[in-house]
């Protein structure tokens, strides 16, 4: 078809659509063909950067190991050294005043800190002998389950910059979410619920909602957040009658199916239509999914549904959910803490660590060993790899006598399930908990190793944005082979 001017014999551009060989068409035209102006316009643009993203999403590059993530993020920093890591030489060196070099980038230590010993015992748990401490009394009895890595170490130690750096592997934002990446390249076993869900305890982590984000990918795959107190969902439940909503379901369609036949057919456009009809179908799945009142009183009690105290309790049912979430083909799912006093952040104790940590225990600990013994059960930790992370550690020394302060150049996370070795530790920091010595393991490690586990090549999954394939890792990234079956 030709779309060169009659009179001039010049060629001219369709406003729909730059670069496509159709006819042009007046303002008037592409108005009344717009139906909805600009506004229609921004939409199409919209839908066509959706259609583009799922035309190019990507199947596993090899053989999963696991089909789903859950990841129980620590908010604030957990004390490496009060938990997993315990450090003999430490509470030999209790109160003495810190003196510290080396050229392994440990952080800086003004001349007033002292040695603190760790504020809990610990014992060799399960056959494997695992070192857990008191603190964490439940998951202690799943000590043959975790994969322990003590020689994480971050970039800065400050809140918002870590966090971000442990969800995008950027520290500065404006970056995808490692479950928008997850979304992206490998989308939902159900196409009626999302691929990400964030299970959230009514605190806003530092770093803000770009913690969870999609940035340039596109907005179908950031977190879809799930509360914990009160209606989980906001409109989950329909205003209006069926056949109401009914109604409005196909007029959308029908006005959107114009549209696509004025520009010869648009699989974007389609593909908004459906995203219609599941957003129709969210609302009949995820109350059900939600509400976790048909489940075995055992498996209540398993979790501490039944707590009295509001924060033990919603964290508790956040966990059942996330099994639930499982069961039902989300890819990703992320539980936050709460936060239960004015700090900055709730695993953040700069003063009353112990009052504080036992706290978060509380809250966590029954309901963590409770996620694993439940999914292990029905033959699900197989296939789901739960990672058990803070954004950063906690100092081994103090300016007083019950506080840490932030950490960040060797702490301590887990993993379980989902094709990683239980009952082992890997990685090293020094005999005072200051540095990692061996097998350092930075984020994008972390990052490149759970896209391993689902199937993904953390270097071939990639989004054209800028110029240039962005990637989870950027251009770093080793998958940490040695704590794999």
């Amino acid at each position: 078809m030709s779309n060169r001017e009659p009179a001039t014999g010049r060629l001219t551009r369709n406003p729909l659509c730059p670069g496509c060989d159709a006819p042009s068409q007046s303002r008037r035209d592409f108005l009344q063909r717009s139906s909805m102006g600009f506004g229609m316009l921004a939409f199409g643009g919209l839908t066509s950067q959706w259609a583009m993203a799922e035309a190019s999403k990507q199947i596993p590059h090899f053989a999963p190991k696991a089909k789903h993530v859950i990841f129980l993020f620590m908010d604030g920093g957990v004390s490496h050294v009060d938990t997993f890591d315990p450090k003999p030489e430490l509470t030999k060196r209790h109160g003495e005043s810190v003196e510290w070099s080396d050229d392994l980038g440990s952080q800086a230590i003004s001349p007033s800190r002292k040695w603190l010993k760790h504020l809990w015992e610990f014992k060799q748990r399960g056959e494997s002998g695992l070192w857990v401490s008191d603190l964490f009394p439940h998951v202690a009895k799943v000590a043959d389950d975790l994969c322990v890595i003590r020689s994480v170490v971050g970039e800065t130690p400050l809140h918002g910059a870590q966090n971000l750096l442990l969800h995008t592997g950027r520290s500065i934002g404006a970056a995808p979410s490692l479950g928008s990446w997850v979304s992206y390249g490998l989308g939902t076993e159900n196409e009626n619920l999302p691929g990400y869900v964030l299970l959230n305890n009514d605190w806003v982590p530092n770093g803000g909602s770009q913690n969870f984000a999609s940035s340039f990918l596109p907005a179908t795959h950031e977190a879809a957040m799930v509360r914990a107190d009160g209606t989980p969902v906001d409109n989950i439940v329909p205003s209006d009658p069926e056949e109401v909503q009914r109604a409005k379901l196909d007029f959308l369609r029908e006005q959107d199916s114009a549209v696509a036949a004025a520009r010869g057919g648009s699989d974007a456009i389609e593909s908004a239509i459906k995203n219609y009809e599941t957003a129709a179908h969210m609302q009949s799945l995820v109350p059900d999914l939600c509400d976790v009142s048909g489940e075995s009183e055992a498996t209540l009690n398993l979790y501490g549904v039944d707590r009295t105290d509001d924060y033990d309790k919603f964290y508790s049912l956040q966990c059942l959910r996330a099994r639930r979430m499982v069961e039902a083909g989300v890819r990703f799912i992320e539980v936050t803490c709460p936060l239960t006093h004015n700090n900055n952040a709730p695993w953040d104790q700069h003063s009353a660590l112990k009052l504080r940590h036992e706290e978060n225990a509380q809250i966590t600990d029954q309901p963590v060993a409770a996620l694993l013994t439940d999914l292990k059960s029905r033959g699900l930790l197989d296939e789901t790899l739960v990672l058990w992370a803070g954004e950063m550690g906690r100092t081994p020394h103090s300016s007083g006598d019950d506080g840490r302060d932030h950490h960040v150049s060797g702490y301590t996370i887990w993993m379980a399930g989902g094709g990683v070795r239980g009952g082992i530790t890997y990685g090293e920091t020094d005999e005072m908990g200051m540095s990692a010595i061996k097998d350092r393991v930075d984020i994008h490690d972390i990052h490149a190793t759970v896209l391993h586990q689902l199937g993904v090549d953390h270097e071939k999954l990639t989004f054209r944005f800028g110029g240039r394939d962005m990637r989870l890792t950027d251009v770093h990234g080793n998958v940490i082979r040695e704590v794999l079956t």
